[in-house]
């Protein structure tokens, strides 16, 4: 079968990636893709926005299946196009992506079916808004309503903070849109935990978790980014944890969904916060997590075309997903100064190291091929993962696999997963 990736980052190189090891794959295509997609799929030029023109091509190659990587093309109904145009797609459509384009309608969702979450207030006018930080503890978490790279989330410790947050995203508009209404909540603490979850609109299965890291610099510390590295399993993960989850919160927000008339068919990411009144929802995303994605598809046993198909078709429930006992850490290479102002275009050296080293993996993220050789074209330029017996192990094999690469102004934390060194 032909198959269509829509993205281009580091999530698309590692859903290629599995793609091109199921058996029933003849072909894959990529768009747009990058320098590493484009080793194991044919990138096309054409945005991930322009979904009639992507639709015409995959009538044109006879396109079998479609899987859309990112938040943007699924906020803005692209599984409708497709299946407009009799097209075969994975993904939610327009009306239950909406689960992560609108904070806010996330937050009345789980209050409406009673799904564990922080407590919250929602605004559409920043008076209301500033009027309201007056009147709370802190710290409190700021965040946009709309889609934001991952960026648009605000953690403020003073009330100070606070104004000069709502300011940041309801006056100045820094994430555009997507701060015309913001939810403030609660500020809750515990592990952070990553569930990404397969769904049929019906049945729903978790992979694996995984554990992100968000912020730039070492000791969280820095900026929100799109995500600076991750690990999976998660230690604090447990089997008491995940029975609860699927009881309280995986399966009530997929019903939850259907009763809403809004069936949700593809990937729903949950991020937990494990607090000590058990867990509670942070945030949904309607696709893979990126860089979550990097540590779980590598260590996934199942053919992932059969588990796709089986979503679209509402047969998930006879799949039986299965994962290698081991565990995964990946790295993310940056470019120095992002998530703000970076630099572009330094050349890449060593990819030639991951070349048929069984257990590592280079994941692109923002690059390209530019006079025959492999250059930075992002913030996020390269995810380094690396497979272990245990999470130790793979964080060792990850960290010494990010000696073999190196470009200008590269940087990374050194502290992703290093809460497993204290378990």
């Amino acid at each position: 079968m032909k198959v269509l990736v829509i993205g281009g980052g580091g999530r698309e190189h590692a859903i290629c990636f599995k793609i091109a090891k199921s058996s029933r794959v003849e072909k894959i295509y990529c768009a747009p893709g990058n320098a590493g997609i484009a080793e194991i799929a044919e990138c096309v030029p054409i945005s991930t926005m322009e979904f009639e023109q992507l639709a015409e091509f995959a009538k044109e190659k006879k396109i079998d299946l479609t899987i859309v990587g990112m938040d943007e093309p699924l906020a803005a109904g692209i599984v409708d196009v497709f299946e407009q145009n009799g097209l075969r797609i994975f993904g939610p459509r327009k009306n239950a992506a909406v689960i992560e384009s609108s904070k806010a309608f996330s937050k009345d969702l789980m209050k409406k079916y009673n799904i564990p979450t922080a407590a919250y207030e929602i605004f559409h006018k920043a008076d209301e808004a500033l009027s309201y930080l007056h009147t709370i503890n802190y710290p409190v978490v700021l965040k946009a309503d709309g889609l934001a790279l991952g960026k648009g989330v605000l953690i403020c410790n003073t009330l100070e903070e606070a104004i000069d947050g709502v300011n940041t995203l309801m006056l100045k508009k820094q994430f555009g849109t997507a701060g015309n209404t913001i939810v403030i909540e609660e500020f809750i603490t515990g592990p952070e935990v990553s569930a990404l979850c397969f769904c049929d609109g019906t049945t729903i299965k978790l992979m694996t978790s995984a554990q992100d890291h968000k912020r730039a610099k070492d000791n969280d510390e820095g900026l929100n980014t799109g995500g600076m590295g991750t690990f999976s399993p998660s230690p604090f993960y447990t089997k008491e944890i995940d029975e609860y989850c699927h009881t309280h919160i995986y399966q009530p927000t997929i019903d939850a969904m259907k009763k809403e008339g809004r069936s949700f068919i593809g990937v729903l990411f949950v991020g937990l916060m494990l607090t000590k009144d058990g867990p509670k929802v942070l945030e949904y995303n309607a696709r893979f997590g990126d860089p979550e994605t990097q540590v779980v598809l590598p260590r996934m046993k199942n053919d992932i075309v059969d588990v796709f198909e089986a979503c679209i078709d509402g047969r998930l429930s006879d799949i039986t997903l299965e994962f290698e006992e081991n565990a995964a850490v990946c790295v993310v290479l940056a470019s120095g100064g992002y998530p703000e102002h970076y630099e572009k275009g330094f050349p890449i050296h060593g990819l030639k190291h991951f070349k048929n080293k069984e257990g590592y993996y280079l994941f692109h993220a923002g690059t390209k091929e530019e006079n025959g050789e492999v250059v930075t074209s992002g913030g996020r330029v390269l995810g380094v993962t690396a497979l272990g017996k245990t999470l130790k192990q793979a964080r060792a094999n990850a960290y010494e696999a990010t000696d073999w690469i190196h470009f200008e102004k590269q940087y990374m934390r050194h502290d992703i997963g290093k809460a497993i060194d204290e378990i």
